[in-house]
């Protein structure tokens, strides 16, 4: 019996997502454990793997929203992997015209079709030319077992279909459409881009958001960079990147100033005792936000690590949705698309949110000199409802601190 694919509960909060593209298609056998196609949710976007090995009978189209527990394809685990194919010899091969040829005079030779009955299944094969040639199974005479279709029954219809005949294409849950003189498209946007609009209006709409900017000299972090790099990278197998160093800084500030890793929920105010730390990512279908738990406890090496990893589950699409969950504080790093000065906004909950922007060579005032310094602007938004200007200055100040004075950080390389 047909093992069902069913949509998985990828989130409490998930009750739907769209079945973004096919990694597989219909009559492929597939291994347990093989990517079969890639779901996206207004939240994270993951792939669905093969839970046994089989042949794929895909249900639904690309493009189409599914709800959770929908069944979307099944697996034929009845079949075995195709052996592979012995080159036959020239008087053994078969011209797919001569096949098609023969299937059309064994039809003809038949008579008159009759129906197909309903609850005969199409095996994969048949199923692929079905849809490929648009046709209609129920009107097909099969003249397989029980009346089924076999995969020369459909050749055969096929092959006397009128050319141009209208087909009606499976529909999509989200079609594309074009002006006429292609001067205007619509597009419907994803899931993932629906729920990211929302939470910035949301965002808007219930906090008192304010931002404070700052700049810092990046001198020192560079030059400890460039001086740590190729011992660092041999010793821990990853690069020692400016985001672990903002992760440093931004705890030590969290700790200094414990109210901008809080936040208000209702009529109180929760203060977190710990630092689960979200630092965004962007990717093709928007910024995600993947969290480093317990930030203050893991050494340069773990974090950038942990980094790379969402980086690379990001762009994948295999981020689960517990590694969105949970934040207390965020950064945003909008220097790496060249951004300047940014206003960022807040991730709800969340009362604060570091911005972090491009690093330029600036004219800086250095002990009554004019010096030409690599500078970065740092701008922090902040729910003014529960943080005060003085503790969102005393933050900032406490992050350029420990960028123009690593040493002040725990450093252990």
């Amino acid at each position: 019996m047909p093992i069902e694919v069913k949509i998985p509960a990828v989130g409490e909060s998930i009750s739907s997502g769209v079945v973004s593209v096919w990694h597989k298609k219909s009559g492929d056998f597939v291994n347990a454990g093989e990517p079969l196609f890639t779901l996206e949710t207004d939240k994270v976007s993951t792939e669905i793997t093969a839970e046994k090995a089989g042949v794929l009978d895909a249900l639904v189209p690309e493009g189409q929203e599914v709800k959770i527990g929908e069944v979307v394809a099944t697996i034929d685990d009845s079949q075995e992997a195709p052996a592979v194919e012995q080159k036959a010899k020239p008087e053994e091969k078969k011209a797919p015209e001569a096949e098609k040829k023969a299937a059309v005079a064994a039809v003809a030779a038949r008579g008159p079709a009759s129906t197909l009955p309903a609850a005969v299944p199409l095996s994969p094969a048949v199923r692929r030319i079905v849809e490929e040639e648009h046709l209609e199974p129920e009107k097909i005479a099969g003249t397989g077992k029980d009346g089924r279709l076999t995969k020369g029954d459909v050749l055969a219809v096929a092959e006397k279909k009128p050319a141009g005949e209208a087909v009606s294409l499976p529909p999509r849950a989200a079609e594309d459409r074009q002006s006429a003189d292609g001067r205007v498209a619509r597009k419907r946007m994803s899931p993932l881009r629906r729920k990211i609009a929302a939470q910035l209006v949301m965002s808007h709409q219930t906090t008192a958001t304010l931002t404070t900017f700052n700049e810092c000299d990046m001198s020192a972090v560079q030059e400890l960079r460039s001086k740590s790099q190729e011992e660092f990278t041999k010793k821990h197998g990853v690069k020692l990147g400016l985001m672990s160093f903002f992760i440093k800084a931004a705890v030590e500030a969290l700790k200094a100033v414990p109210v901008v890793n809080g936040r208000i929920e209702e009529e109180d105010f929760i203060q977190n005792n710990f630092y689960d730390i979200g630092v965004a990512v962007g990717t093709e279908r928007g910024l995600i936000v993947p969290v480093i738990r317990d930030a203050d406890k893991k050494s340069f090496a773990e974090l950038e690590r942990e980094i790379a990893d969402y980086a690379a589950k990001a762009r994948t699409g295999k981020l689960k949705i517990e590694d969105l969950q949970g934040g207390t504080f965020t950064i945003s790093n909008g220097g790496v698309y060249g951004s300047l000065m940014s206003t960022p906004i807040l991730n709800p909950p969340q009362s604060g949110i570091l911005g972090l922007h491009k690093i330029m060579p600036r004219p800086t005032a250095i002990d009554g000199k004019v010096e030409v310094r690599p500078m970065m602007y740092l701008a922090l938004s902040y729910d003014h409802r529960a943080i005060d200007g003085k503790e969102d200055v005393t933050f900032l100040i406490k992050v350029k601190e420990g960028i123009e004075d690593p040493q002040k950080l725990p450093l252990d390389f």
